[in-house]
């Protein structure tokens, strides 16, 4: 959950960024002063942000730890899934670590499919029915979208605390699969629908996102699961890429053949479809970590001073140091 809460501002920033640069362009200008000009507002504005969150973001102090004793009516803290350290060198040997990179890759695929083309893709869908969709409505239904996005990062993550999270998982893969196909074989015979699909499916991708570094502190401890992680961004970047390349392949290629409407994307969500299954048989592979992955336990010396495993004696993590 609280992955989730830090998440869900990246995932909400399109409902801000996108007017904001539109209306920065119209007063700055659209020539090439004007769009440098508007990078400049929009560089210090955001130097301003950073730097506010870099003073703000501190260890708590010993004395703001919350107690070992759950508080009268709360209850106590569950038991971590692993007591088990792996470091980022050895997370990379682990069928684990790849099985959960096809996982990520495959569920942020599905959703930059619609997110990557949402306002074009509406249009289309629905140009030649009775009610035709406006540019306005499909720039709401671009907002509905990151809106959809943002909020799936804070109510699935939560959710997985609860589920756990290859059940979460379970659901962003399957699930979606199952709306892909549901908006295939629909076509435009349902605007509410469509749109509603779409919705569940970026939250999905938003969730999938915000669950993931949960997911690796399951799996390989916390010793260095910031670094996993940023491995396993990787993912996502691939994603990036591949999904826009397929449905605008696709659709092109379509529309070379002349068709028209929900056949444009017909066989692009298949292969989304079809990716989405590969992500479910990687989830389900996903075991505990082999014990000889594992770091060496820290003697109670280490413990005692704070010592990180593998750290070299008498390194003592000072107050407020990053961890």
């Amino acid at each position: 959950m609280a992955t989730g809460i830090a998440i869900m501002g990246f995932g909400g920033g399109a409902l801000i960024a996108s007017p904001w640069s539109s209306r920065l362009l119209a007063a700055l200008g659209g020539d090439a002063s004007g769009i440098a000009r508007t990078f400049l507002v929009m560089g210090v504005a955001y130097a301003v942000f950073m730097t506010v969150g870099v003073l703000l973001v501190r260890v708590p102090a010993d004395d703001r730890q919350p107690s070992a004793r759950p508080a009268a009516g709360l209850p106590a803290d569950r038991p971590p899934v692993t007591t088990a350290q792996v470091s980022a060198r050895s997370a990379l040997r682990t069928p684990q670590f790849w099985c959960l990179w096809v996982v990520l890759c495959t569920n942020v695929t599905a959703g930059i499919g619609i997110l990557e083309k949402a306002a074009p893709m509406i249009s289309d869908f629905f140009g030649h029915t009775a009610a035709p969709v406006s540019a306005s409505a499909a720039a709401g239904f671009v907002g509905m979208l990151s809106l959809a996005n943002m909020l799936g990062r804070i109510v699935w993550s939560s959710a997985s605390d609860l589920m756990g999270r290859k059940n979460v998982y379970r659901l962003y893969l399957g699930a979606g699969a199952l709306l892909y196909l549901l908006i295939a074989l629909a076509g435009d015979a349902s605007k509410p629908l469509f749109i509603g699909c779409a919705m569940v499916i970026l939250s999905f991708y938003g969730g999938g996102f915000a669950t993931a570094p949960a997911y690796l502190t399951d799996l390989f401890g916390t010793y260095q699961v910031g670094a996993i992680h940023g491995r396993l961004l990787t993912a996502w970047s691939t994603a990036g890429v591949l999904g826009p390349l397929i449905v605008n392949a696709v659709a092109d290629r379509a529309g070379s053949a002349g068709r028209s409407g929900p056949d444009l994307y017909t066989t692009s969500f298949f292969i989304m479809i079809g990716l989405l299954v590969v992500g479910f048989a990687a989830n389900e592979l996903v075991r505990p970590v082999h014990p000889r992955h594992h770091e060496p336990p820290a003697p109670a010396a280490q413990l005692a001073t704070g010592d990180r495993p593998g750290a070299a004696p008498g390194t003592v993590r000072p107050k407020g140091a990053e961890q």
